[in-house]
């Protein structure tokens, strides 16, 4: 590495003692970002039953992040299935988050709530019930309101995660303008959250682009990114594009940054690239990306010797092409006494050639020709007179 990479370095370090982390996504979609933008995990509490006693020995069955099922002697009732594409979203007075569960039975529900059967609405209360506390340690129902046969609402009160780090929302890192391989709304995606051998480049791969994204109004909070090799020695990385110079990124406008690695050391193990992208207010982007070195690479001194090598050639050629020239030319001048365009070398055959190709019956004659055609009509004209008259 270069000294010119210390301060890189030192802010680096600086991001260490504050206690900096990166936002990895959660290993399942039983997640939430509350009204601060802080992530709340609920991952551990995937397929928690929580029962209510609706009487009449009917029981209604939330099984948290999976569904909701009302159950009776006549059998079950589904009332729709956790949505993986919307997660939790935050809720409002009362209500922290708020789940919602679509697709549910069809029965007498075909043309229900936009066609989706059975739904259900589960109303998320950090705390206990207002009217009483809940014998279960996690948490209970406190309500159930059935705002048809098709839709429930249900009113459920737990003892909430403690809030995570504050995500940068609406952040993406991907390998295309419009794409997010590496960071999707602020979080690290699995795969470049730490090392993989799957997902490592090859080391005939020397560069590679990243671009980013980001909300037009907050985009001004990315800072430049820094970057940490692992270990220090054996591979040169060098970031360019309008991502290392600090330029703000927008969804419209994506910055690109420009990894550019060589190897200087081969190795078994694949060499770790942090890349840590500071955001004033949040959480830093972090992702690592793995580059394998099965050998040493020398491109760069490689294509130095080459240009010096297309240069000298280059030359010799200039200098034999004028030599070869200037004594043709000699030559024709002095020996066979040519003058003007036709001493020049090459002229002959370039003569017959386009003699060739314009046809030999268009070809022009020669002065020599037309005298000795003309001298012999004139010495063959007597022959044909006629004397005698006058």
């Amino acid at each position: 590495m270069t000294k010119s990479w210390l301060p890189v370095f030192v802010t680096a370090l600086v991001l260490q003692a504050l206690g900096a982390a990166s936002v990895v996504v959660p290993s399942s979609n039983c997640y939430v970002l509350d009204n601060s933008s802080h992530i709340v995990d609920f991952s551990s509490w995937v397929g928690h039953p929580f029962e209510y006693d609706e009487g009449k020995g009917s029981d209604l069955v939330v099984r948290f992040c999976k569904d909701v099922e009302s159950r009776s002697q006549a059998g079950y009732v589904d009332f729709g299935r956790f949505d993986k594409l919307n997660y939790f979203v935050t809720g409002s007075g009362q209500v922290d988050f708020v789940q919602g569960f679509f697709n549910g039975d069809l029965m007498n529900c075909e043309h229900s709530y936009d066609k989706m059967g059975r739904t259900a609405q589960v109303n998320v209360i950090c705390g206990s019930c207002l009217n009483e506390e809940c014998k279960d340690g996690l948490g209970c129902i406190c309500n159930v309101t059935y705002e048809s046969t098709c839709r429930v609402f249900v009113e459920l009160a737990i003892q909430c995660e403690r809030s995570g780090p504050r995500v940068f929302e609406g952040f993406t890192v991907g390998f295309h303008p419009r794409s997010w391989e590496i960071v999707y709304n602020g979080m690290t995606q699995l795969g470049f959250e730490k090392s993989h051998r799957d997902f490592s480049f090859t080391t005939e791969q020397v560069h590679v682009a990243l671009y980013m994204t980001a909300i037009a109004s907050l985009s001004k909070l990315v800072q430049k990114p820094i970057i940490e090799v692992l270990p220090e020695n054996g591979l040169e990385v060098r970031l360019s594009g309008s991502g290392a110079t600090g330029k703000p990124p927008t969804t419209l406008s994506p910055t690109v940054l420009i990894v550019d690695w060589r190897c200087e050391k081969a190795r078994n193990t694949p060499y770790e690239v942090n890349v840590t992208i500071p955001v004033e207010g949040y959480e830093p982007i972090q992702f690592i990306l793995t580059k394998m070195c099965e050998y040493r690479q020398d491109q760069g001194a490689s294509a130095t010797r080459g240009w010096a090598t297309f240069g000298v050639v280059s030359c010799i050629f200039i200098v034999c092409s004028t030599v070869f020239c200037c004594g043709g030319f000699i030559y024709k001048t002095r020996v066979e006494r040519l003058h003007g365009i036709d001493a020049l070398p090459g002229m002959t055959i370039l003569s017959a050639c386009l003699e060739t190709v314009s046809g030999a019956g268009q070809s022009y004659s020669r002065a020599e020709d037309l005298n000795n055609a003309f001298a012999k009509a004139s010495w063959e004209q007597p022959s044909e007179k006629k004397y005698g008259s006058i």
